[in-house]
């Protein structure tokens, strides 16, 4: 007997909801947090649902009448270590100790400046509580081959939360499903992907990941040949290896970024990674699963946080950071290198067309017919200035194009000559304190770490911090 249309979809639909919907992680209506465990020794997965200091363990959990199972433990993505996740929470005593026991991790195994190795232990935290914030930095080294890169994103990606090691793709195209169905942390080096499409598409979700709500549009095939656009979550932490740099100066900005290789390597640094730094990894990833069932809920006000001295992109990145931290030691640093990154990214604009545009109006202001700032005369105190450094010749197009485009000030005709009206320079100071135009040196460096207890010892600076230039993507 053939049953009617209605009858079998219904028999599909209750078929689906007695084998249960996968899933990795989710919360509860009342707040309660569930998580996926995976036992590699057992080869069991299950769920952890757990809120402070009460978790249990589950097969499968209803929720609103839908059975959710997790992801099974013969998962291609678990089997080959695409994924890691924690097998069970375990405690840590304190936060202190499991700090001072993560810092000791990295340091073992990597070879990084004391202040990054300070950031990448508040980057770890930050990636087990990043859901409860809005916008997120990404944690970038940069380098050549033997710099240490890999042993970077394979130690430090291990302790984050859900890392999912984009080296695992052989192509980017799985990555958006990926990151959509785990909503982890991404472990991405650039160099697992060198056709320019690839590398476009990875841009794409670097671009759009970094903030909350800016979900990546594909177009997915159906059944007969049609096109479904649907889109893919790609919100979270990531930490990216490059040997160059990013061609969008916005992308470019998200990045707390390390130069590897520019020292010796640290004598004590393993050339190889022993197996026990597997177990070390997982142990460390139980307790952090703790520590986001005791911290989720807490209270992240960032605004409080805020430095008004610094631009608003790096307020954006540096106070999920400090939210995270409960050191008045390690928040003071991370303040410090904050206005590190400030000067040396005015100093850095110093360098930049604009700013030197910027200079010659400021000097120009400064002379009886500096009164209209017209454009004409701004191009001819560039060019005797600035014109034997530029292969093209310096005009009033182009010096015209750089006052609208770039510093986004409008021209107007007056007496036959394009000026600057008046209306327009009241922006001019904001722009001289954005490219320090008669500011102060920006070259001071950050004070070293303070000397911690339980903190590792011998510690040697492997790298310089800094926020980067603009160049290409992957350039090298």
């Amino acid at each position: 007997m053939t049953l009617p249309r209605d009858a079998l979809q219904q028999a599909v639909d209750q078929a689906k909801r007695e084998r249960g919907q996968p899933a990795v992680s989710f919360q509860l209506p009342d707040g309660t947090l569930v998580e996926m465990v995976h036992d590699p020794d057992a080869d069991t997965t299950r769920f952890c649902v757990g809120l402070g200091d009460e978790w249990r363990f589950e097969p499968h959990v209803l929720v609103r009448g839908e059975r959710r199972v997790p992801y099974s433990s013969t998962n291609n993505l678990l089997r080959h270590g695409v994924v890691l996740l924690p097998s069970g929470p375990e405690e840590y005593d304190s936060e202190a100790a499991l700090v001072a026991r993560l810092r000791a991790f990295i340091h073992r195994y990597v070879d990084l400046s004391p202040v990054f190795e300070e950031l990448a232990v508040s980057y770890v935290l930050l990636t087990w509580l990043y859901d409860r914030f809005n916008e997120l930095p990404y944690l970038r080294v940069r380098g050549d081959a033997g710099s240490g890169k890999t042993r970077f994103l394979l130690v430090v990606g291990s302790v984050c939360y859900k890392p999912i090691f984009a080296s695992g793709a052989s192509t980017v195209s799985p990555l958006f499903r990926i990151l959509d169905a785990f909503r982890g942390t991404l472990i991405l080096d650039e160099s697992d992907f060198r056709v320019s499409d690839e590398r476009a598409e990875v841009v794409k979700i670097l671009n759009n990941g970094n903030a909350r709500g800016f979900p990546v549009l594909r177009s997915e095939q159906i059944s007969h040949r049609e096109f479904d656009p649907r889109a893919y979550a790609v919100f979270g932490p990531k930490l990216v290896a490059t040997r160059g740099f990013f061609e969008d100066r916005a992308l470019e900005s998200r990045c707390l970024t390390e130069e590897l290789g520019q020292g010796r390597l640290r004598t004590d640094i393993p050339i190889n990674l022993p197996d026990i730094y597997q177990t070390e990894a997982r142990h460390l990833r139980n307790q952090l699963l703790l520590f986001r069932f005791r911290h989720w809920h807490r209270e992240r006000a960032t605004e409080p946080l805020v430095d008004r001295g610094l631009e608003p992109r790096l307020n954006q990145i540096f106070t999920p950071l400090l939210a995270v931290m409960d050191d008045d030691v390690s928040r003071a640093q991370l303040r410090a290198f904050g206005r590190r990154l400030q000067r040396q990214t005015v100093a850095d604009r110093g360098f930049e067309v604009e700013a030197r545009v910027l200079e010659i109006i400021r000097d120009l202001a400064e002379t009886p017919e500096g009164s209209r700032l017209a454009v004409k005369d701004i191009t001819q105190w560039f060019a005797d200035r600035f014109g034997d450094e530029y292969d093209t010749k310096v005009s009033t197009k182009w010096i015209g194009g750089v006052i609208r485009r770039k510093l986004l000030l409008r021209t107007q005709k007056s007496h036959g000559v394009f000026v600057i009206p008046p209306g327009e320079q009241p922006k001019l100071e904001p722009l001289y304190e954005k490219y320090g135009i008669g500011q102060p040196d920006a070259g001071a460096e950050i004070e070293p770490l303070e000397t911690r207890p339980n903190a590792a010892e011998g510690a040697v600076p492997g790298g310089r911090v800094d926020m980067g230039d603009v160049g290409d993507f992957g350039r090298r």
